[in-house]
């Protein structure tokens, strides 16, 4: 059943008995402002689809992000090329929809969902607005199970519940990607979505062939938009991926929404709002980027009546390595969590480079038992204690039997540190990670 359109005959028909004049379909160009098309004589809402005729180089889709009076702002998905005053545009669409099916299962598509694998465009079965729907917070599961993810510092010291939300934090070059790969592959989840945005061209090859590989990719669904693409349709892919989750999680499977980045995401919609005028704010964000991050994180989560789930996993660029940029400000206060990856770590050669010092599930009271609880926030304690006095031990200014507790850290170093590390190419249930504590604490 085709909701959109249904919604637009529905729309039309209130028009006429409310004897309104329907939208007018038609216009034309009046004037080109940086990134964003001035068009009139067209009445279309925010969020409307457009095709905009390009005399000597086809048609381009274009979708409306704001108006003034009977002017529209419109921002194109590719380079304007060939407009001029006059160029004719076309309502295509008064909602912003996509087609979803299960042929799209194991697919690379792009913000539209066409196919980038070039393969057939896979068959759709059903056509949903992007937007979603909002569902009752008091009819949302509870979180009660664990999540096995594959990775023993996350399964033992940061537990994750199945439909918990959480950030992967870090700056560049400190293995984001190579973890996030590890966990799209080692996750215990019926579906995995990953929506790959705003990043270099090159690395959407290398994640897939590389980090994802064919076996993590037979259960997976890639969004890709790169960082040379339209903003809108950054923001598109986004929305895409979050609709393609809760498609799967509405027919009862428990899905795992890998979104890199959030930050990729912020800054799109930080050109679009710019272009509206919308006032620059914090680091030159404007206010709807503040807006938009929490909407999102509440798309994931546990499914009307424990029905499916999906459990999201957001990587926030810390630029320059910064934990106050508002970005990550905005992530922390919003999400159920967050793993922070260290730079002194990864140049340490310690992968997966995981700050406990700043990470933390804020459910793992709530899905593991109290000895297993105990026995993470004892390691916890060692490892800080370690690397809060390491310069001192190092240089031989501590004295053995100073303090009991930085003792036992100096003796187990070799084990936490062990714990701590893990090949690209390994993988580690919870049981197998429950036996490690328990050895080690």
């Amino acid at each position: 059943m085709n909701t959109s359109l249904d919604f637009e005959a529905f729309a039309d028909s209130l028009m006429s008995n409310l004897k309104v004049a329907p939208p007018q379909r038609v216009g034309t160009v009046v004037r080109v402002v940086g990134m964003t098309l001035e068009a009139k004589g067209l009445i279309a809402p925010v969020g409307s689809l457009c095709s905009i005729t390009s005399e000597g180089h086809g048609d381009f889709h274009a979708e409306v992000i704001g108006f003034d009076n009977e002017t529209l702002y419109l921002m194109p998905f590719s380079d304007p090329v060939g407009v001029h005053p006059g160029t004719h545009v076309r309502l295509l669409s008064m909602t912003a929809k996509a087609e979803l099916g299960d042929a799209q299962l194991g697919r690379v598509l792009d913000g539209l969902g066409r196919p980038l694998d070039g393969k057939p465009m896979p068959l759709a079965d059903r056509t949903l607005g992007l937007q979603g729907l909002i569902i009752n917070p008091m009819e949302r599961g509870e979180i009660i199970e664990a999540l096995d993810v594959g990775i023993k510092t996350i399964n033992g010291l940061l537990t994750l519940g199945r439909g918990q939300r959480i950030g992967l934090m870090a700056g560049s070059g400190v293995g984001k990607s190579v973890l996030l790969g590890m966990m799209s592959k080692y996750t215990e989840a019926d579906v995995v979505v990953i929506g790959l945005i705003g990043e270099r061209g090159r690395e959407v090859k290398e994640f897939i062939s590389n980090s994802l590989g064919r076996q993590g990719l037979e259960k997976s669904i890639v969004i890709a938009s790169p960082a040379n693409e339209s903003p809108v349709l950054r923001l598109r892919a986004t929305l895409l991926a979050h609709l393609v989750a809760e498609y799967w999680r509405d027919q009862g499977k428990n899905v795992l929404l890998l979104v890199d980045s959030i930050t990729r995401v912020a800054h799109a919609q930080r050109e679009i709002g710019l272009a509206v005028g919308e006032p620059p704010t914090s680091k030159g964000y404007p206010p709807s980027v503040f807006a938009l991050i929490p909407r999102l994180i509440e798309r994931a989560g546990v499914g009307r009546n424990g029905h499916g789930s999906i459990t999201a996993i957001y990587t926030v660029l810390a630029e320059g390595d910064d934990r106050a940029d508002p970005i990550v400000d905005i992530a922390r206060a919003s999400l159920d969590g967050q793993v922070m990856l260290s730079r002194r770590l990864a140049d340490a050669a310690m992968y997966p480079a995981i700050d406990l010092e700043g990470s933390v599930s804020r459910i793992t009271d709530q899905i593991v038992s109290t000895d297993w609880l105990k026995r993470a926030n004892r390691f916890r304690r060692l490892w800080t204690l370690y690397q809060q006095n390491k310069d001192l031990i190092q240089i031989g200014a501590y004295e053995q039997g100073s303090n009991p507790e930085i003792d036992e850290a100096i003796q187990k170093r070799a084990s936490l540190e062990a714990f701590m590390t893990q090949g690209s190419t390994e993988r580690f249930t919870v049981q197998q990670t429950e036996q490690l504590l328990s050895g080690i604490v």
